[in-house]
């Protein structure tokens, strides 16, 4: 039986090899119950149950073990000494040889990725996160240990409004100052639903708005109605040629900014004569220190207002929802709560696109795309290479609303992992024919970010305000996820468009 905090070990007798499948039994404890994900290092997030403490767990595996797993497992052992309100709590590091998995707290919830693809956070909310998110890798680096893996994706936000840092990666040095930018990266993404890839690294958000000469815009340039400070403050942590503070002093900083009453304050960024300025104008993290714990808690309370309107804009970040909870106390949410509604769509309004060379003989089902049950959909066929076969550029759906109107959303779920979808538009439907498709394929211009090889199969796309209006609307499918039996081939469950 392993225990709590162990160290990482092989277990005797409990060895499985081939890929894992719902049910095995891990370190004859760990039950997996649903796979979740999969992240960008290649490590597979199940959910699961501690069948001897009987309560859910997540249970993050690595393929193989051994030494290629040792800085992984030895991040998480590291990581399990720690008590901290904004890092989700582990458990257990195993290393079996073939494979090592880390078993860690279960956090029901959504990640923040899927709250920002609906819309950004008001400036107080963004400062509560950045805050929470900024404390977790004060403690770290206090502790000796770097995340190495800070984005959207791996910050949750529970049900019960706390906000945790999960998963970090740990397959090789980490430097802290990557960390340390990830905050203000977290930051912008707060504020802007986009994420600066070039300064924090890849993330599951649209990347920045750049300039011709690969300039990040600030969070200002990109969105109207955020305060001075918090716009300087993300600009001054995500410039590469200017050091960047210590994390303590990050910190401090979050947490004198969220003990402002947003609704009576024109905070001014400025200091007082109250200790030392550090690197960036951060105070030194010697001085004083406020405790926020309370004002975060009901700061985030509306994200758990989020969390729910999400189940119409996003996946629940582990699967099925939890069970029924008496319903929170009535919170007084901001724009930052979307207000989107489905938009009805005909089987008589879509259709699939397939340009040549495409032989049209995957034209059938369309209408189970928008049917309400994501049970059913359309299958293509199986293709020998994940771009079509390199037979077609891509095939899609085309959508007629009808008449003009605004779409501020899109969702697309379907089967498999790895596809690259995005959305196109066009002024009117050339006819149903090879040579209408080939036109539409040549003519429709792209809309908002592409989601390229996407990790989920929950893919949701904000549509940029400025291309909400129209009438004619592509999902474009150019890469097919990889099937299980072999080939390349997808199912489209669901679409859904929902108004700004």
């Amino acid at each position: 039986m392993s225990h709590e905090g162990d160290e990482h070990r092989a277990t005797p007798g409990v060895m499985t090899y081939g890929a894992p499948a719902v049910g095995n039994l891990l370190a004859q404890r760990y039950q997996l119950d649903e796979h979740i994900d999969t992240d960008a290092t290649g490590r597979q997030i199940w959910r699961g149950t501690d069948v001897v403490l009987r309560r859910p767990v997540a249970v993050i595996i690595r393929e193989p073990g051994g030494e290629a797993s040792q800085g992984m497992l030895t991040v998480a052992v590291a990581i399990s000494r720690l008590v901290h309100p904004h890092i989700v709590s582990v458990y257990d590091a195993i290393d079996e040889g073939n494979r090592a998995y880390i078993v860690r707290e279960w956090v029901p919830g959504m990640a923040l990725r899927d709250i920002l693809r609906g819309a950004p956070l008001d400036a107080e909310r963004a400062t509560l996160v950045t805050h929470a998110i900024a404390e977790a890798v004060s403690a770290l680096h206090a502790a000796g240990i770097g995340h190495g893996n800070i984005h959207p994706g791996t910050i949750l936000i529970a049900d019960d409004g706390r906000v945790v840092l999960a998963d970090a990666f740990g397959d090789g040095p980490t430097d802290p100052t990557l960390d340390i930018r990830a905050i203000g990266a977290v930051l912008y993404a707060c504020l802007t639903g986009l994420w600066p890839y070039a300064e924090a690294g890849h993330g599951s958000l649209p990347d920045a708005v750049r300039d011709s000469a690969g300039r990040l815009a600030t969070p200002r340039q990109v969105r109207g109605g955020i305060p001075r400070y918090l716009d300087e403050i993300a600009a001054d942590l995500l410039d590469l040629n200017a050091p960047p503070p210590e994390a303590a002093a990050v910190a401090a900083e979050f947490a004198r900014l969220a003990s402002i009453d947003y609704a009576e304050s024109e905070y001014d960024y400025e200091y007082d004569d109250e200790g030392d300025e550090g690197p960036m104008g951060f105070r030194s993290s010697t001085g004083p220190r406020r405790r926020v714990a309370g004002k975060l808690a009901l700061g985030v309370a509306g994200l758990t207002v989020l969390a729910i309107v999400g189940a119409l804009i996003g996946t629940r970040l582990f699967g099925s929802s939890p069970p029924p909870q008496t319903a929170p106390p009535p919170v007084e949410t901001t724009s930052a709560v979307p207000s989107d509604q489905p938009i009805p769509i005909g089987a008589d309004q879509i259709r699939v696109v397939d340009p040549p060379q495409g032989d049209r003989s995957e034209l059938e089902d369309a209408e189970l795309v928008i049917d309400g049950d994501e049970d059913t959909g359309w299958t293509s066929d199986t293709y020998n290479r994940a771009n079509f076969g390199g037979l077609k550029p891509g095939m899609g759906f085309l959508i007629d609303l009808g008449e003009p109107m605004k779409v501020g959303l899109v969702k697309v779920t379907v089967s498999g992992q790895g596809a690259s979808i995005g959305l196109r538009a066009g002024t009117s439907d050339p006819g149903n024919t090879s040579e209408g498709d080939q036109e539409i394929a040549e003519s429709y211009t792209t809309i908002g970010q592409p989601l390229e090889d996407h990790s989920g199969t929950v893919m949701v796309f904000p549509v940029p305000e400025e291309q909400q209006e129209m009438q004619y609307l592509l999902v474009w499918i150019t890469k097919l996820p990889a099937k299980e039996s072999g080939g390349f081939g997808i199912t489209v469950k669901e679409i859904t468009l929902l108004t700004p």
